[in-house]
């Protein structure tokens, strides 16, 4: 790993001059602690941007957006920056509150009326409120390593909904969905005949001067060549892998932006909040709606004291200070935000493969803004969690496969498993023989989400994506009572224990059984 270090390039590009309240704030100590800890953790590109009293005091880029080519990543290469995107379609909504022409505790379907749960009841009382905010109960269906019917429009994924059975009861708990965040995006050309992505371009992005943010990877210019690439630890080497196009839930997690202009994204959330360059945007009011806590959260990091989430915004806390953050992770792209409103001061940590330094140099920099750098070493504690955890999911790892039964073999021939398969919700499968006398697994008739399936025992595949990103998968078949195959079986993945070491082991998943057509 240390062998990253030869390819972390500091860039820094800070064409303005500092306040003076700034220049007492010492973080001359941030590149070199940022350098060390990309080579520890074998990160190819980072950037990093600290806003305090509504200035830019930091904004500054390090490696190379990849990893096979020589550029370096600046204060404005284009990251990926996944799910921090949520604040922004809850801001969007926030606009149309401060217009009149929506409440937050709207119900959706006056707005879409063919929006449909699984519960009737439960789709007639859905709020906007509930979308934001992750109690409505239904659960990951993409994201991440997830693709579901990645051609397809957002109205047709918001449709397969109707299908989904409920993970928890409709307002008693937090079940993360990027597709509810997919509906309250749509309530925009619901009611504006403006689409989300046009909404958020000219409201926010023109307003702010994000002149090269945009919402979709196909919104690159052809000739912007800086522009992160995806990167990702496989078999424990981190390498480039394929961008992946998510637009079908873009209000959840599609926006591409720089830490540049993204610091101007945060300077709106502080200070008074709404309130850009002496011009209010969004009012006092939905500004204090959407950062304060609305669905209470489990404590589980043992470095906090407090966890809620807001309307697109987790609460907690840092040192007795109260924070408003939003972490975003799409195929090898992971990001850090963290807003200080005592200190009226923010953080933007943007990377280029999955890993948890982002979050120690984000804590580092609340430290110094508090006067308590050097209290925690968050680089090491961080680190030697991280290394524990994967240990201990390698284990896991290897004890799934110690118990694969070599000495088997499948119930019927090979050909016998090929057909088309069925589910209300994962809509059809495919099974499929290879010119090499194997099977393949296809989903929705899309060449990109396909899978070679590897006997692993009796009637269980192990399925491996042809797409490496997406690592690999259990299915298994059933028989009916004279014999035949009656069924296909998915584990899928919603949450791997640590990407790092593959998709499984899970604590998180769903099996679903395709019906044999």
């Amino acid at each position: 790993m240390r062998a990253a270090r030869l390819l972390l390039v500091p860039f820094l590009l800070l064409t303005w001059s500092l306040p003076a309240e700034a220049q007492d704030l010492d973080l001359e100590w941030l590149p070199a602690y940022i350098e060390d800890g990309m080579a520890d953790w074998d990160i190819p590109g980072m950037a990093v941007a600290v806003v305090k009293d509504d200035e830019i005091i930091f904004a500054e880029g390090f490696g190379v957006r990849r990893l096979d080519e020589a550029g370096a990543v600046d204060a404005h290469t284009l990251f990926g920056v996944a799910s921090t995107t949520k604040a922004m379609t809850a801001g969007a909504l926030a606009l149309l509150v401060d217009e009149g022409r929506l409440d937050w505790d709207d119900r959706v379907v006056d707005h879409m009326p063919a929006f449909a749960l699984s519960d009737p009841w439960v789709t007639r009382h859905v709020t906007v409120r509930d979308l934001l905010t992750h109690r409505v109960g239904v659960g990951r269906m993409t994201g991440n390593r997830l693709r579901f019917l990645p051609d397809q429009e957002r109205s047709t994924v918001i449709q397969q909904m109707r299908y989904h059975e409920f993970e928890q009861p409709f307002r008693q708990g937090y079940v993360y969905s990027n597709v509810m965040y997919a509906v309250a995006g749509e309530l925009i050309p619901a009611i504006t005949d403006t689409t989300w992505d046009d909404f958020l371009r000219h409201r926010f992005f023109d307003v702010l001067g994000m002149e090269r943010s945009n919402t979709s990877i196909t919104q690159f210019a052809e000739d912007d060549t800086n522009i992160a690439w995806p990167h990702q630890e496989i078999e424990g080497q981190v390498q480039p892998i394929p961008r992946r196009n998510f637009d079908n839930v873009g209000p959840s997690a599609s926006v591409n932006t720089s830490v540049t202009e993204m610091a101007q994204w945060m300077r709106l959330q502080l200070g008074e909040p709404g309130v850009y360059n002496g011009t209010r945007l969004i009012s006092r009011a939905q500004m204090r709606e959407m950062h304060s806590a609305q669905n209470t959260l489990g404590v589980q990091d043992p470095y906090e004291e407090m966890a809620a989430y807001g309307l697109g915004w987790s609460l907690a806390e840092h040192r007795g200070h109260r924070i408003l953050r939003h972490g975003g992770a799409t195929d090898g792209m992971n990001t850090n935000l963290v807003l200080l409103p005592a200190e009226n001061a923010g953080v933007i940590v943007m990377t280029n493969t999955f890993n948890r330094f982002m979050t120690a140099v984000a804590n580092e920099v609340l430290d110094e803004l508090l006067g308590q750098r050097g209290a925690t070493d968050w680089h090491g504690q961080i680190l030697a969690r991280y290394e524990q955890q994967y240990s201990r999911a390698m284990e896991r790892r290897e004890a799934i496969e110690a118990q694969r039964r070599e000495d088997t073999r499948p119930t019927l021939d090979l050909a016998e498993y090929t057909g088309t398969y069925h589910d209300d919700l994962y809509r059809n499968a495919e099974v499929y023989p290879t010119d090499d006398g194997g099977l393949a697994l296809r989903f929705w008739d899309n060449a990109e989400m396909t899978l070679d399936l590897d006997h692993w025992h009796y009637d269980t595949f192990r399925a491996s994506w042809h797409n490496p990103a997406m690592r690999e998968k259990f299915v298994w078949f059933d028989m009916d009572d004279s014999g035949e195959v009656a069924a296909l079986n998915v584990r899928w993945t919603l949450r791997p224990v640590l990407l790092q070491v593959g998709i499984y082991p899970t604590n998180y998943y769903r099996e679903v059984r395709f019906e044999r057509e």
